[in-house]
């Protein structure tokens, strides 16, 4: 497992209440059973991981041999997807539990795991055919940065897919994205957008509180 944490000057990269909650034991152990239920509780519809993998291999075709980052990995269901098509994938949280969990879960030699940043990776550029990102977007402390360092580790051509919950203005929301209540952020997908310098929208699907979008670095 590599380690690549990025502090700030304060001594340690600033994290959200969301965020430092992922670092507990209990919650990795609890959270693939969570995240097998969540689509089909945000989204009101039976949205199982089965379900939601032949959607993103439906659309993104990841072919053996290309070179995928899973952005905030978690339990490791995106990593494990892209293992089982061929590709090579860096899974990078920054949750060690969680790393350690999806690890368990999730055997195969094509994935390399790593206690990573991804607001300031420090990895070379245009690094990967296509990155993942599971949630993720929801709980970074720094949306913005986060969306164009993902831009950055792009190949031409290559393409990022998030799955989000985005913005809808209600109350449940506003008390989320409070620094004491969670931190959490509810992007709008038009602002989205203009965070991936370089990116294209070219599948985007919403279902009940979920978005889906596809983008390709031209």
């Amino acid at each position: 497992m590599q380690e690549n944490l990025n502090p700030d000057v304060r001594g340690g990269p600033r994290l959200t209440l969301a965020q430092r909650s992922n670092s507990g034991e209990i919650t990795a152990r609890g959270y693939a059973l969570w995240r097998a239920r969540s689509l089909s509780l945000l989204s009101g519809v039976p949205f199982g991981l089965d379900r939601e993998a032949r959607l993103f291999r439906a659309l993104c075709r990841p072919q053996p041999g290309e070179q995928w980052l899973d952005a905030g990995t978690s339990a490791g269901f995106y990593a494990g997807v892209l293992a089982r098509a061929g590709c090579r994938v860096l899974a990078a949280d920054l949750s060690a539990p969680m790393l350690r969990e999806a690890a368990r879960r999730e055997t195969s030699p094509q994935i390399d795991w790593a206690l990573m940043n991804l607001e300031a990776s420090e990895l070379p550029g245009a690094s990967f055919d296509g990155i993942t990102v599971g949630a993720t977007l929801n709980e970074t402390h720094d949306p913005a940065r986060f969306l164009a360092e993902l831009a950055r580790l792009l190949r031409p051509g290559g393409q990022l897919w998030l799955m989000y919950v985005p913005r809808t203005g209600g109350p449940l929301q506003a008390l989320l994205s409070r620094p004491a209540l969670g931190g959490l952020n509810f992007p709008d997908p038009a602002w989205v957008a203009r965070q991936l310098p370089g990116c294209s929208l070219v599948d985007g699907l919403g279902m009940g509180a979920v978005r889906f979008g596809r983008y390709l670095k031209t």
